[in-house]
């Protein structure tokens, strides 16, 4: 595979200009008060419409990787493990006899996973900022039952509209991006162009390094999970802001670069997209199939439908994005 290789990044994200960046680019109150959706409001009835004129070809792709023991979860950040399965009942229970007295014989299963495991969306309860999370409501508002304002099943409905792919390896020549390596406000802006693709309010914009398919590609995830990897540079806070997108996902852990940008604060970007400027953020998406596809048709804009598993009160959610073209 072809490597990027990763540019030089300016460590320069202090809590200073963190602070400034969460007042100027704060969208607290823009949908009133009680707002729990933050940037998903930007998509009207009129452009889930529109998205859905976007099929053309009834092709449809899977971003979600399968959850498995076999995932990105091999470092153990933040208690995060791969999920566990365990069935409760077999076919060898049943020839075996031992389900004779309930009339029927099947099969059941459970599993074991933190809900961010896999391929997923982080809530807007996800991330604080200080002592508040998105709109000004109080953190402590996400307890040990559950989140009170800003959980994922609020979204249920929602995640429905126009996707769009800036696939950045592609443009620039190589297959992925080597990890540590930032990618600007420019590039997206050139990304979109070269594609011939318009951002627009209310859009999912989808970002893809090529980190996972290196990865899956050589049969070890390695640091996937919390390590280094290529992905957004805290400048690109202020694009998303400014395009009014109604969420943002990559195929990486965690969406921005890291190493990060910040001495002082772990995950900087995070502090801004989601509890300030409110966006819900999707993560570990499996983009091969479909970058495949737009690179031979020239085609990167497609209905994207990925809701959550409405859980009360969770702070993100495991899912299977499907994009149709």
């Amino acid at each position: 595979m072809r490597k990027i290789a990763k540019n030089t990044l300016a460590q320069d994200v202090t809590l200073q200009t963190l602070e400034d960046a969460a007042k100027r680019l704060s969208n607290w109150g823009k949908w009133g008060p009680e707002d729990e959706l933050g940037t998903l409001n930007y998509i009207s009835s009129g452009d889930i419409i529109v998205a859905a004129a976007l099929v053309r070809k009834g092709k449809a792709f899977s971003l979600g990787l399968d959850f498995n023991q076999n995932g990105p979860q091999n470092t153990g950040w933040g208690g995060r493990f791969n999920p566990i399965h365990v069935m409760l009942a077999t076919g060898t229970d049943a020839v075996a006899g031992r389900q004779e007295a309930g009339k029927l014989r099947y099969a059941d299963d459970m599993v074991s996973m933190p809900l961010q495991c896999g391929t997923q969306w982080d809530a807007l309860g996800h991330i604080f900022y200080g002592e508040k999370m998105w709109n000004g409501y109080d953190a402590r508002l996400v307890d040990s039952t559950g989140a009170k304002k800003n959980s994922i099943e609020k979204t249920r409905a929602k995640m429905i509209g126009r996707g769009v792919l800036l696939d950045i390896p592609r443009l620039l020549g190589g297959d992925y991006l080597e990890d540590g390596y930032g990618i600007s406000n420019d590039e997206l802006d050139r990304c979109a162009k070269a594609q011939g693709v318009e951002i627009r309010r209310g859009d999912f914009v989808i970002v893809r390094t090529g980190q996972m398919e290196q990865r899956l590609e050589q049969k070890d995830w390695g640091t996937y999970a919390a390590g280094p990897a290529p992905g957004l540079r805290f400048e690109t806070c202020e694009w998303i802001h400014d395009h009014q997108i109604a969420a943002i996902c990559a195929d990486t852990w965690g969406c921005e670069v890291r190493p990060n940008e910040s001495t002082v604060a772990f995950q900087p970007w995070h502090w801004i997209v989601i509890p300030m400027i409110g966006i819900t953020m999707g993560e570990i998406f499996y983009l091969k199939d479909l970058a495949a596809d737009c690179a031979e048709d020239g085609v990167y804009e497609f209905l994207f439908c990925a809701p959550p598993l409405p859980i009360t009160g969770a702070v993100g959610s495991p899912i299977n994005p499907m994009a149709v073209k």
